[in-house]
């Protein structure tokens, strides 16, 4: 309904405070019409919110978590007041920065975020180090770590200064740290790591710590990439 993440919602289901048709509910997965059923919160009536999705350009230093034990800067920080709840549609680590998508259409965003789409995310990657064939060919061959196998789609070299390189990486799935881990298991050090688009949404020239709306043709875009109520397409065609 858009109302707040999950996980929020669960709580408040367990607390007691949500009820539905005037009958208090414990279980987080009792099954809800949003349509027809009156969803209450601690006695005050919510309906579905309108859909709201976000674009922005995640800063380095800034954590992609709506509250942080450890007093962090969080990407919440970053929105402006008139926002009703957003989560993150996938995450950056607090090291990364780029294109970060946010919305409260949770449905959308599982899709986003389904190696299953095979959605493409790709990142520019500032390493320790030249960049020549024999990195870029282990790159691709990707490695184990942890019992996960972490490939990318592609690899190419963006740049090359005196003593490191920038690259482009894309992945169709997204593990958790995919990069920093793979990379990291072949010994080369990550200087900055910037994601610039996802599937056809491109970062572009969105300052760093802005926020906007996605425009409709961006919306329609990203789901026409998703292939919306259509069959999925072969596993490993990255779009």
């Amino acid at each position: 309904m858009g109302y707040c993440s999950r996980s929020q919602a669960a709580a408040l289901v367990r607390s007691r405070k949500v009820s539905v048709n005037g009958r208090i509910v414990t279980d987080p997965e009792t099954p809800v019409d949003a349509r027809r059923d009156r969803v209450e919160i601690s006695g005050s009536a919510i309906g579905t919110q309108p859909k709201t999705y976000l674009v922005m350009n995640k800063p380095r230093g800034v954590v992609t978590t709506a509250s942080d034990e450890q007093g962090r800067r969080t990407v919440y920080s970053l929105l402006p007041p008139e926002h009703g709840w957003v989560g993150p549609v996938g995450r950056l680590d607090k090291a990364s920065e780029g294109l970060l998508l946010l919305t409260n259409d949770s449905n959308w965003a599982a899709r986003i975020t389904d190696p299953a789409t095979h959605l493409c995310k790709t990142y520019h990657v500032h390493i320790d180090r030249i960049a020549d064939r024999e990195i870029l060919a282990a790159i691709k061959r990707g490695v184990s770590d942890a019992g996960e196998l972490l490939r990318v789609q592609s690899v190419r070299v963006l740049r090359t200064g005196q003593k490191n390189s920038w690259l482009e990486i894309v992945l169709d799935e997204g593990k958790n740290r995919h990069i920093r881990r793979l990379l990291a298991a072949l010994a080369v050090g990550i200087l900055r790591l910037v994601r610039v688009s996802i599937g056809p949404l491109q970062l572009g020239d969105l300052k760093k710590g802005t926020v906007r709306q996605l425009d409709s043709d961006e919306k329609d875009a990203l789901d026409e990439a998703l292939q919306i109520n259509r069959p999925k397409k072969t596993a490993g065609a990255c779009r």
